[in-house]
């Protein structure tokens, strides 16, 4: 997880949402008997399971004609609305700089909130409805973080933790609850770990465990219904840059791809993990695709995985020494950054490097020096990147 991610993301959500998805993991289950709530009836999840792996497939006109029906025929119930959010919220996902849909995605969730604050209202001891309502405030908290509204975030992590304790006590909201426990105790220790200015904060909340809070994310990976999509998610991000266990990173999202064939999020992710951990020609693959689906315009694929293939395909190049078709996919991810803005990253400050070394020996100081200021420009001081750039142009006296 990178410490560039914002503390209120994880005070606002990791520590107080329940991340209620819809994913269907698991084949379709049938059709037993019906539950006084519409989360638990199992009839529902049987119809709904085809449109939300449409949603997570990245085929929202497909998922939300279905979601419209189920508006339709429960027009007071939270559920439709927030589904609807949901696929604004992996629109989002994909490339989090990108605001586009942040006004729909709120307005979807407000709407949510307000159905399950008027049922809240006429039976306080709903469980349904604070269920919903911590889930609402965990995304609003979520997306608050990233665009760096601060108080807006903080206020909406504190109704999500409010909520999410309103809707304990109905077993059959167990496992779906578990989610929000596994992420409380992980992050409760990450953030004083990682952010030691927070540990007076942390102080009033209850002590965690991050063995625990993994322990518990497998759990809900292996045996939830609506939440297990998004265990696996968090999962193989910790696996990957926390835990430093890249094998589990990638034995994750390569089921997740597998899946959700054409959710770029996956896509990308299982490319990354391929990279990490040596199987280049798979990655290669992976990344050729990606590039060829951005060049096709397929919904989704955009400049911001497009800047993680061109990464791995030119590092690839670079390592069997054909620097001409590195030079080329180091170009494209300096390309692919400024189209997403993302001049800050790791992989667009290192490709600069390696195109200023190239330029280098190459003899065109001129050039060299132009991408070792850019570095310099885009990372911060401390950043190992512009260390490097410092001491190569010192060192080669460019």
């Amino acid at each position: 997880m990178s410490k560039g991610v914002s503390v209120v993301v994880f005070i606002g959500l990791w520590l107080g949402t329940i991340q209620m998805v819809f994913s269907q993991a698991a084949d379709p289950v049938t059709p037993k008997s019906n539950s006084e709530y519409l989360l638990l009836d199992k009839g529902l999840q049987y119809r709904i399971t085809k449109s939300i792996n449409s949603m997570y497939n990245f085929d929202f006109p497909t998922a939300e004609r279905d979601f419209a029906v189920i508006m339709y025929q429960y027009p007071t119930h939270p559920l439709p609305d927030f589904l609807m959010a949901l696929g604004y919220w992996w629109r989002i996902e994909v490339d989090v700089t990108n605001t586009r849909f942040d006004d729909i995605f709120i307005r979807y969730l407000d709407r949510a909130n307000e159905k399950a604050e008027k049922m809240l209202k006429e039976n306080p001891k709903n469980k349904e409805a604070a269920f919903f309502l911590a889930a609402g405030y965990g995304f609003q908290g979520r997306l608050y973080s990233e665009r760096q509204s601060w108080t807006k975030a903080a206020f909406a992590g504190k109704n999500a933790l409010k909520y999410m304790d309103m809707s304990r006590g109905e077993e059959e909201f167990n496992p779906e609850l578990l989610l929000g426990d596994a992420l409380f105790n992980y992050f409760s220790v990450w953030i004083p770990e990682n952010y030691p200015l927070l540990k007076p904060v942390m102080a009033l909340f209850p002590k965690g465990s991050k063995q625990l809070g993994l322990q518990q994310l497998e759990t809900v990976a292996s045996t939830a219904f609506y939440t297990r999509v998004e265990a696996q998610y968090f999962l193989f991000r910790l696996y990957a840059s926390e835990e430093k266990r890249p094998y589990d990173a990638l034995r994750i999202s390569e089921y997740l791809h597998s899946k959700f064939p054409n959710n770029p999020y996956f896509h990308r992710s299982y490319a990354r993990h391929l990279y990490t951990v040596g199987r280049w020609t798979e990655s290669v693959e992976q990344s050729y695709e990606i590039l060829d689906r951005i060049d096709q315009k397929q919904y989704g694929y955009e400049a911001n995985s497009g800047r993680y293939a061109a990464f791995y395909l030119a590092e690839y190049h670079y390592r069997i020494g054909d620097r001409n078709e590195a030079k080329k996919y180091y170009l494209k991810t300096i390309a692919y950054g400024e189209e997403s803005e993302s001049q800050e990253s790791g992989y667009y400050l290192h490709a600069l490097i390696q195109l200023g070394k190239m330029a280098t020996a190459d003899k065109n100081k001129a050039q060299a020096r132009k991408y070792f200021d850019t570095v310099k420009k885009y990372a911060k001081r401390k950043h190992p990147a512009h260390k490097e750039a410092r001491d190569f142009i010192k060192k080669n006296k460019l």
